[in-house]
């Protein structure tokens, strides 16, 4: 009976040493400092998980600075707003370094204007500050298969933007000052984030789009370059020397992905709503 006593006490102090030789071990490496990489990517038509992933990176004391690897047209106002406060709020207590892809535009440039740093590649095609809602009128068609609306509504504007008739003159003017008052909130955001003068950013905010290099001209962007010079410069902004260890979150693509921000445009389309987007649409 005493000796497998004896031998799972020896397995016990065994364990011990080496559990504490690891941790005495690990505690002479230095370890390298971090970099969280958010890649944001296709249509921006959510905010969650991409918010999450940016608060819990500058919550984080193991990582030193965030690259955003921002390749998208844009998407719907609201979470482009959303990611665009996380943004904000992270870029006040560590360095945040955007990396464009091929296109950051609209609600792409949106939520990268708060960040420490802009860089772009030559040819990223970025800038597209503007606000577009898109209304189907089906009336035609309905008519030609012989479905007719009747509406029954409580106030004289309750089914503006209807699809089953056209937009009156004056349903157009009310849904215009939606537009504006949204595209000046566009406008504050890159004007605050970029520091230029809201003059100078009326200018050009009429939805045009941009280069990486006429973008940098209009000090849309800092500077030109690839992902990899964007690690690097927040390594350097968050006084990094060594080559830094660079995390990133992997998550298969879902079902619920696919539904929610992958679905092909041209299948998205087909459904007739009504949605106001920051989004660069050639």
């Amino acid at each position: 009976m005493k000796k497998p006593c004896l031998i799972i006490a020896g397995l016990l102090l065994l364990l011990l040493c080496v559990s504490l030789f690891l941790t005495l071990f690990q505690k002479n490496i230095p370890l390298r400092s971090k970099v969280a990489l958010v890649r944001i990517e296709g249509p921006i038509m959510d905010s969650k998980d991409t918010v999450d992933e940016i608060k819990g990176y500058a919550k984080d004391s193991s990582i030193k600075a965030i690259v955003l690897r921002v390749d998208s047209p844009g998407g719907a106002v609201a979470p482009s707003q959303e990611i665009y406060a996380e943004v904000k709020k992270a870029a006040a207590i560590k360095k945040v370094v955007v990396s464009m892809g091929s296109v950051a535009a609209s609600g792409g440039y949106y939520i990268s204007a708060p960040a420490t740093k802009i860089i772009a590649n030559p040819g990223t095609l970025t800038g597209s500050i503007g606000v577009i809602m898109e209304i189907p009128n089906i009336e035609g068609l309905m008519h030609k298969i012989g479905i007719k609306t009747e509406v029954v509504k409580s106030g004289k504007h309750k089914d503006i933007a209807s699809t089953f008739r056209p937009l009156g003159k004056e349903d157009r003017e009310l849904l215009q000052e939606v537009m504006d008052n949204v595209h000046e909130q566009f406008m504050k955001a890159v004007s605050e984030g970029r520091k230029i003068s809201m003059e100078e950013i009326r200018k050009i905010a009429d939805g045009r789009v941009f280069t990486g290099e006429q973008a940098k001209t209009h000090g849309l962007v800092d500077e030109l370059g690839t992902l990899e010079d964007a690690i690097k410069t927040a390594a350097n902004l968050a006084g990094i020397r060594e080559e830094p260890e660079v995390i990133s979150k992997k998550d298969a693509l879902s079902v619920i992905d696919i539904l929610r921000n992958k679905l092909p445009r041209e299948v998205a389309d087909i459904f007739p709503t009504v949605k106001i987007k920051y989004l660069y649409s050639p």
